[in-house]
């Protein structure tokens, strides 16, 4: 077996027989529909959840504390993955999340399935990072965008299907079924992981027989951080007023931890977020912009839908197809962006992408109101093609830049700001929101003007079209703070990444 280094000479890892691509490649595609559709089919299920366990005043924690358990889990998983290999990490992911969703079928009241879907999100944390990672490592440089492609088609067409699946199982079935539907899935994958994935010997040039050692310190710190913080933006405004004393609290707890973690971290031998992970301009930059990109995303992916049913006057599945557009020509533009950065570089085609998304997120606003449903589809189309250049360049780009042994950090870290990004949308786009609707209608919230909006006989004429104005206006600021946010992400494109990225040579093994 080829080892990550070739006579000292530092390269990008070697790949997984090609024989046995497919049946991985089919592993990595399970796991990753797991992870997604889980994170949005219970939605259309709370009805059924709430009437049979109770607990309405906490149920948003099933999917906050699945959101939060994926978040701050990325880091660990990633170390582990380089100091341990990918394999072990990703079985022990798929059992983990296999064991929280048969807890949570089993779940005897509120309190205990959001237990058991914190044990979910542990395993889906391992899913989300170990399988991107496998991903790099699979295939060549000039070969990731297909796998890639692939892997955002699966997540983008299971992330859509969620609520609809959620909804039919609850309805003709049970609302259990939405849990231990992942078991069969989940076995198979699991198999096929065993039976083919094989990796490369975990020694290199440079430590042969170094010690392993685990940074549990930091892994805790860490995660106590990502949960008080992530908390902290996931339920202010929403169970408690930012300003209140919870929320104040959160905020200084996470700012003491976050400074915690600095201090261990800079003194483990083996840190869960090395330092390089900052201190290298490209994985940093990749970083800041991608957080951009989750924080950007929460306008189309939380705000189109209310706009949709609210202002167009769309069903939800209608409403759901206006955004469904936008998973479309995500992995198509994706699969194609290698014809880009091949001839342009990774910088360069990111900031073509980004500059399309700012310029097409700043003509949202300009839609005529009410509009025609087709207006913002057409705009969701081109986002998706502007989006697919901007974020597979950069993540591959920067898996290329590091050797098989910090790959599984690097792309952690990638991700883990994502996420972040996208918690800190939430909270900043949801205060802007609510700031618009209360200025205009005295006081109010997106859920409660959709619940008017869902019952118009109840109201005269004037009041729905002010209903319906007020979230227009509601949903164009949100839209406008996206468009800075891909401001944001194209001055660090602009200001700190390289103009070429320092790719690491293929092993000889990636040619296979």
């Amino acid at each position: 077996m080829t080892e990550p280094y070739v006579k000292g000479v530092a390269t990008a890892g070697p790949a997984t027989p090609a024989t046995r691509r497919g049946p991985v490649v089919a592993a990595l595609m399970l796991g990753m529909g797991l992870a997604a559709i889980d994170g949005t089919i219970v939605s259309t299920a709370v009805p059924q959840i709430v009437g049979d366990l109770g607990g309405l005043a906490v149920f948003s924690w099933l999917f906050s504390g699945y959101l939060l358990a994926v978040t701050v889990t990325l880091p660990v998983y990633g170390k582990l993955s380089d100091t341990f290999g990918r394999k072990p990490v990703l079985i022990a992911g798929v059992v983990l999340f296999l064991i929280g969703s048969l807890l949570c079928a089993a779940a005897w009241n509120m309190a205990s399935l959001i237990a058991f879907r914190v044990v979910q999100g542990l395993g889906g944390g391992a899913l989300q990072g170990t399988i991107q990672t496998i991903a790099a490592d699979l295939y060549p440089l000039k070969e990731r965008p297909k796998i890639q492609a692939k892997l955002s088609s699966v997540w983008a067409a299971s992330s859509v299907a969620g609520p609809a699946a959620g909804g039919l199982l609850a309805g003709y079935a049970d609302w259990r079924w939405i849990f231990l539907i992942n078991l069969p899935v989940g076995l198979v994958a699991l198999w096929l992981i065993v039976r083919h994935l094989v990796e490369p010997e975990r020694a290199t040039a440079r430590r042969p027989r170094a010690r392993v050692r685990i940074d549990w310190a930091g892994a805790l710190a860490v995660f106590a951080t990502g949960a008080l913080l992530l908390t902290a933006l996931v339920q202010g405004g929403v169970a408690w007023p930012w300003l209140s004393a919870p929320s104040l609290g959160l905020m200084a707890g996470a700012a003491v931890l976050g400074a915690v973690t600095v201090f261990v971290e800079r003194r483990a031998a083996e840190p869960i977020i090395p330092g390089w992970v900052w201190r290298r301009r490209t994985i940093s930059a990749v970083n800041l912009a991608l957080g951009a990109l989750g924080l950007l995303m929460v306008a189309p992916t939380v705000f189109l839908p209310t706009y949709a049913q609210s202002v167009l006057g769309l069903g939800p599945i209608a409403a759901g197809f206006v955004l469904s557009v936008m998973t479309l020509s995500w992995p198509i533009s994706a699969a194609f962006s290698n014809r880009v950065y091949g001839r342009i570089g990774f910088r360069l085609t990111a900031v073509v992408g980004i500059s399309l998304a700012l310029l097409l997120l700043l003509a949202f606003p300009f839609l005529p109101f009410p509009g025609e449903p087709w207006q913002p589809a057409l705009i969701m189309l081109l986002l998706g093609a502007a989006l697919g250049l901007f974020q597979l360049p950069l993540i591959v780009g920067v898996q290329s830049t590091v050797p098989y042994e910090e790959r599984g950090t690097t792309t952690a870290s990638v991700l883990f700001c994502r996420q972040v990004g996208q918690s800190v949308g939430a909270a900043l786009f949801g205060a802007v929101a609510n700031g618009v609707l209360a200025a205009r209608l005295g006081g109010g919230d997106l859920d409660t003007l959709a619940r008017a909006l869902d019952a118009p006989g109840s109201l005269t004429a004037g009041t729905m079209d002010g209903l319906r104005r007020a979230v227009d206006a509601a949903v164009d600021y949100v839209f406008v703070g996206a468009a800075g946010a891909a401001a944001l992400a194209l001055l660090v494109l602009l200001t700190l990444a390289p103009r070429r990225f320092p790719v690491l040579k293929e092993a000889a093994g990636d040619d296979a």
